[in-house]
């Protein structure tokens, strides 16, 4: 994520602006009662204008009113509550009707058919019916519209510069978002365009190139969505896109957002490119921003920490942690999600499966279950690429993270699927176990293997196969390197493409690969795909995505502990807001 939520604004994730609807008195805010008829009597004659006796009886002369209060001190609170949201919808659907269809009009979304035919699996419900949900967020620095007077730079076209996947486990009481480096190198599939046309895969690109795929001010939400899928093995049910504007919006609608800075920062950190420090825009320590001021927060990288994009990555997640708490604290009734959803919908652009109001509002509902402490925030494994300034993402660090997600269990081991398993001594007897299959052998390696380089890559929905290929290739003394998923997962048998001159080395890594098939190509080196033949061999099932060897049919196997260098850096959006947002020296 360079380039400030893109080098100009960024985004937040939730929604914003009082609700107001263009056309209608009063911005199109829920109208008052009429005057005349019922409503019209009750007031008159709590003013003392007469009753049905014709007489005023203020609230301390007795009358009906003062014995019931005498006779029931309390009622159901859970049934005002009950009542008071049913109110106000009736109010949405009679009176404001306009605002629903309003908000309808505002949501905009993009091509069903851009979505890959080559998906992993929906995520299957447990016996009670629970069902984990993953959302894929996506903050896009377009200077179409009026973005650009937001400090959205010249340049057209848009990139994502921020991108989270969300995954709201299956008991949806926990939550975890998975920050994305924008510039990570990863394999981007075929993506439609514009005109209809579909793009070549990429081995390796900027993960934001996918957004910027077809180079329109909305950006191409459906590339960015095939490739996570790519490159988690994870189906995103749903993707949302906020642009600078929706993002200024949804801060306001909340009345603001918490934050806090170790250091002010000045005019000169937001634009590095003016020729003075400036005046103070975000003073040091805590306060409430909204706007301008939250997109200059969440956009922020120069000024503090080592300026870098990892910095500003744990920023936005202190940001949306705080955001999320400011909702849940306000209260998730409709009443509070309808300014935010009006905010939201005028600057998003969502997947066909949330292109209504009462999809956006039944789905933000939801989530209204999840405590804040149960809200974690994660970076992808990264480390800085040698030959540049990109960076690469860590295997098989990573690829534990998407099997963790996978079995709907928790960065700290926790299982959270809806349904849990059977206490030790509940009279159940675990199921037999097959005896796990064996591992190819591994012939001795020589010297001369560490001159031959390999690529490894991933052929199939199985997670984790490309790191397990590149460890038996470094026990035969091969210097192999984990390139991440194949451009496709159908591969039944490992491949092993090699160019020019390779043939014999191909020869020598395919003797760890019994029954692998050799490829003459082009490209220069040696690429080996694995296929689901060493998925059985190495212990990944065959097919099944989070499958081990040994597992019960239909029951995924616990996924291996995630290392410290993703546990240890967990933000929950219930943290203090002042730690853990720099990266680096500097600040």
């Amino acid at each position: 994520m360079s380039g400030q939520w893109g080098e100009g604004p960024a985004r937040g994730e939730d929604a914003p602006g009082a609700l107001t609807t263009e056309g209608t008195e009063n911005g199109g805010a829920v109208p008052s009662p009429r005057s005349g008829g019922r409503a019209e009597a009750r007031r008159a004659a709590s003013q003392g204008k007469g009753g049905r006796g014709g007489k005023a009886t203020g609230p301390e002369t007795g009358g009906r009113a003062a014995a019931r209060k005498n006779a029931k001190p309390k009622k159901n609170v859970k049934k005002i509550v009950a009542w008071s949201a049913a109110g106000v919808l009736v109010l949405i659907a009679g009176a404001g009707g306009a605002i629903y269809f309003k908000l309808n009009a505002n949501i905009k979304s993009f091509d069903g058919d851009a979505i890959s035919h080559d998906r992993p699996p929906e995520a299957k419900a447990d016996a009670d019916g629970n069902k984990p949900v993953n959302i894929l967020l996506i903050g896009s620095d377009s200077r179409g519209k009026n973005n650009a007077d937001l400090g959205g730079g010249e340049d057209g076209g848009a990139r994502s510069d921020t991108t989270i996947l969300l995954h709201v486990y299956a008991d949806h009481k926990h939550a975890v978002g998975i920050s994305i480096p924008r510039n990570a190198m990863v394999p981007i599939p075929s993506c439609k365009l514009p005109d209809g046309k579909w793009t070549k895969e990429r081995a390796s690109a900027r993960f934001n190139d996918a957004f910027a795929t077809g180079g329109t001010d909305d950006g191409n939400p459906a590339c960015t969505q095939n490739t996570v899928e790519k490159i988690t093995g994870i189906r995103v049910d749903h993707t949302l896109v906020v642009d600078f504007s929706g993002f200024a919006a949804m801060t306001a609608a909340v009345n603001g957002v918490d934050i806090c800075l170790p250091k002010p920062i000045y005019e000169g950190d937001i634009n590095p490119n003016l020729p003075k420090k400036g005046a103070i825009v975000l003073p040091q320590g805590k306060q409430t921003v909204e706007g301008q001021k939250a997109l200059d927060y969440v956009r922020l990288r120069h000024g503090i920490g080592d300026g870098s994009d990892i910095g500003r990555m744990k920023r936005q997640q202190a940001f949306l942690g705080s955001l999320a708490s400011k909702i849940k604290k306000d209260g998730m009734s409709p009443t509070n999600l309808l300014p935010l959803a009006d905010a939201a919908t005028k600057s998003l652009i969502v997947d066909p499966g949330l292109n209504s109001a009462d999809k956006l509002l039944s789905f933000g509902l939801s989530l209204k279950n999840i405590d804040m402490h149960d809200l974690k925030f994660v970076t992808v494994p990264w480390r800085y690429r040698t030959q540049d300034k990109e960076l690469d993402v860590v295997q098989p660090d990573t690829n534990k993270l998407w099997e963790t997600l996978k079995a709907d269990q928790t960065i700290d081991g926790q299982n959270a699927t809806g349904q849990q398993p059977d206490a030790p001594g509940s009279g159940t007897s675990p199921a037999p176990q097959p005896p796990a299959p064996s591992t190819p052998a591994v012939p001795a390696g020589d010297a001369s293997n560490a001159a031959i380089k390999v690529s490894v890559y991933n052929g199939t929905v199985v997670n984790g196969l490309a790191g397990k290929g590149t460890e038996l290739l470094k026990t035969a003394k091969f210097s192999a390197t984990t390139a991440g998923q194949a451009a496709s997962t159908k591969y039944k048998v490992t491949t092993i493409e090699y160019g020019s001159g390779q043939k014999a080395n191909a020869e020598k890594i395919a003797a760890l690969f019994p029954g692998a098939e050799l490829s003459s190509g082009s490209s220069r080196g040696i690429s080996v795909i694995v296929g689901q033949d060493f998925a059985a061999t190495a212990g990944g099932g065959t097919g099944s995505p989070s499958g081990t060897a040994g597992a019960t049919p239909g029951v995924p196997s616990p996924p291996q502990p995630l290392p410290t260098t993703v546990t240890n850096e967990a933000r929950s959006a219930d943290d203090d807001i002042c730690a853990n947002t720099t990266y680096g020296s500097g600040g």
